[in-house]
């Protein structure tokens, strides 16, 4: 997988995916980069996770497997100018078989098209791929989600809330304009429990700093 190799092939089967996307990172309540500004401290470092709840690639299913990528960047994702660039870890559900991991690979390097094809002009250096047990909870009513690969990453958040926050409601942001799973998402805001990784070059540990929920349904090619 590499920014460079994002060109739809031919051959390439109609596909969706569908599912529940987090992060948890190191910019302040709430992460400028999802508005498309900045981060807090001018570069950001952290965890995306994403679940499928539904999929197929062709004939392939892809129902209930999951990814992670650990990344970071210095300066504005979103700005458009060719100088940011997201260097990223990524693990794929060990739990995949042959033909799913070929389809995941496809779909989350951008060479299947879809979204994600215009996400990997974003790529930079990718310092490994790597297929792990990769667990994945989230809430029904999304006060919580986390993500983990035992030993090498932890991603806990709960949702956001505070005195006015009416019972049981989530603080919401509709359309971001720098959605990482896409446009037209809604964004749930959270505030991280455990920020971890030790993995493939990436270290660090840390808590209390944002994190969001947006749901993410892709197609293609």
């Amino acid at each position: 997988m590499a920014a460079a190799a994002i060109n739809n092939n031919n051959n390439t089967p109609s596909w969706k995916v569908s599912g529940d996307w987090f992060d948890v990172c190191k910019c302040n309540i709430p992460c400028p980069c999802t508005f498309a500004q900045t981060p807090t401290y001018e570069d950001c470092d952290g965890i995306m996770a994403y679940h499928i709840n539904r999929g197929s690639y062709g004939e392939t299913i892809l129902d209930g497997l999951n990814v992670l990528v650990i990344d970071s960047f210095k300066g504005n994702i979103w700005a458009g100018d060719g100088k940011t660039k997201l260097n990223v870890a990524i693990f794929f559900d060990e739990k995949a078989n042959e033909q799913q991991r070929e389809a995941l690979n496809l779909i989350f390097s951008g060479r299947a098209g879809g979204f994600m094809a215009e996400f990997g002009k974003l790529l930079g250096e990718v310092h490994g791929i790597e297929y792990a047990p990769i667990k994945f909870e989230i809430a029904d009513d999304l006060s919580y989600w986390s993500a983990e690969i035992p030993g090498k990453v932890l991603a806990k958040a709960e949702a956001l809330t505070g005195p006015t926050t009416p019972p049981g409601k989530r603080v919401q942001t509709i359309n971001p304009p720098g959605s990482e799973v896409g446009p037209g998402g809604v964004a749930t805001w959270g505030r991280s429990l455990a920020d971890e990784a030790d993995a493939l070059g990436f270290k660090w540990a840390r808590k209390g700093r944002s994190s969001k929920h947006i749901p993410f349904d892709w197609s293609g090619p």
